[in-house]
């Protein structure tokens, strides 16, 4: 058998956010988050849980890096609670908020963990979804505001930042299916509020480079291929708009300055309002990004027809294996993914920020979490990455998700993807057998196979 040894420079991490695991809800000066608010309301979570302690990270972090470094990890991306650094709209930053997140780089650098730090993981303060949230274009300003303060506060030594993690969910799932936060229902709010995250974005990154052009700095979309699910050209032409309409609708602004002129067409028919856009928009979102951050789970396998208007396609898992959250298990999407992101995107550095997989995980008797499956699945794909790099992908790195199981928005605690387990009734943690089999992978820099 052969063994898939990466480039040296390879990075080899895993991935969390703020509202997933942080809990402190109302400590240390933070402020309500569109999250805080959704959660509470009846029927939102299908388990009826909330973030309110999540994985008590606030309190705990220094044991959540004490076993990191225990697991090996040498790369760390998390995200910061916004509402946390501006709890009201007071226009002052929270000392206290960014205390903590100082204290978490330094207690990461100690250990010899590299921070990636995502600025925008979907958690709004409440305060500004008053005022519209990603519907109002000032969005954008006070997100800089929010963005200026972070960065003087860790930009000496976090040397690599995500603007916005899937902007597509946050737009798509929470102001067109309404099951995300801040639940609303309209496809036309979504296409405006995905247009001011990318604007954000791109205020984002300018104002990094004049404060800090010693570190990294780009963006993280969820992509997978949209295939079609037979080949009758009704399927294809509906796999082509799932792709507009999921893919190609942030790629194709962020790199090529313009949104997908099919796509564009289409909402028109459908008689929906596009995006509300001034003149130097496009050229402010397309600002030039360092890297691209990929996070992949599956494929899409699609089919025409369905009555979710605007859009008249469903998809399906096909003949494949799922994951406990249904999703299917389809390594290869992941190598087919980075190799058209590479020739149709002209050859950007790459980063996958997220893979990973829920299972039923279980204690046994011994303590163990014996999590063969997650090991299986996270096997597969970075022998899919690494098919990628073998194919002249310039990927550079790959994070689990996730570290520990932790709220999984409107799932609540059901889907468990952690690389440890958390003990919701204790706050006790036990590193799964799947994250032992990873600190192997990240000290020999890649899959080495026994005869």
């Amino acid at each position: 058998m052969r063994d898939y040894i990466f480039p040296g420079d390879f990075r080899w991490g895993a991935a969390t956010a703020s509202y997933q695991i942080e809990g402190a809800a109302r400590e240390g000066g933070k402020g309500e988050s569109i999250w805080d608010r959704f959660t509470h309301i009846p029927g939102r979570i299908q388990d009826d849980t909330t973030g309110d302690v999540a994985c008590d990270h606030y309190h705990r972090y220094r044991e959540d890096v004490r076993l990191m470094r225990e697991m090996g990890i040498q790369n760390y991306r998390f995200s910061i609670s916004w509402p946390r650094i501006f709890p009201d709209a007071s226009g002052r930053a929270n000392e206290e908020g960014l205390r903590f997140y100082s204290d978490l780089v330094d207690a990461l650098l100690e250990n010899g963990i590299r921070p990636m730090v995502t600025l925008y993981h979907w958690d709004m303060p409440q305060w500004l979804q008053n005022l519209g949230g990603w519907l109002n274009r000032k969005s954008a300003d006070y997100f800089v505001q929010y963005c200026e303060a972070v960065f003087s506060g860790l930009g000496d030594r976090v040397l690599s930042w995500i603007t916005l993690n899937e902007p597509w969910v946050c737009a798509f799932n929470g102001y067109y299916a309404g099951d995300f936060a801040p639940g609303i229902r309209d496809f036309s709010s979504a296409l405006q509020a995905a247009h001011n995250m990318l604007r954000a974005h791109g205020m984002a990154v300018r104002t990094y480079r004049k404060l800090h052009g010693n570190g990294e700095i780009g963006i993280t979309l969820n992509l997978c291929p949209r295939e079609p699910a037979t080949d009758n050209a009704a399927d294809q032409e509906a796999a082509l708009r799932n792709d507009g309409y999921a893919n190609r609708w942030f790629l194709d602004p962020l790199f090529k300055g313009c949104y997908p002129e099919d796509m564009m067409r289409y909402y028109q028919d459908m008689g929906l309002t596009l995006p509300d856009m001034e003149p130097m928009d496009m050229e402010l979102i397309r600002e030039p990004v360092d890297f691209l951050g990929v996070n992949y789970y599956y494929i899409e396998f699609t089919r025409a027809g369905g009555d979710n208007w605007p859009l008249y396609f469903t998809t399906t898992a096909g003949d494949y294996s799922v994951t406990e959250y249904g999703w299917p298990i389809v390594e290869r999407g992941l190598t087919e993914l980075l190799v058209h992101l590479d020739r149709e995107y002209k050859h950007p550095k790459i980063y996958v920020t997220e893979n990973g997989a829920s299972f039923l995980d279980v204690v046994n008797v011994k303590g163990e979490v014996l999590d063969d499956c997650r090991i299986d699945y996270l096997e597969r794909h970075i022998m899919a990455c690494w098919d990628a790099v073998r194919q002249g992908v310039n990927l550079k790195g790959y994070y689990v998700w996730t570290l520990i199981d932790d709220f999984e928005w409107n799932t609540g605690f059901r889907n468990k993807f952690g690389l440890i387990y958390l003990d919701r009734r204790t706050g006790g943690r036990i590193v799964k057998k799947s994250g032992y089999w990873y600190r192997k992978i990240m000290e020999q820099n890649g899959i080495v196979n026994q005869d």
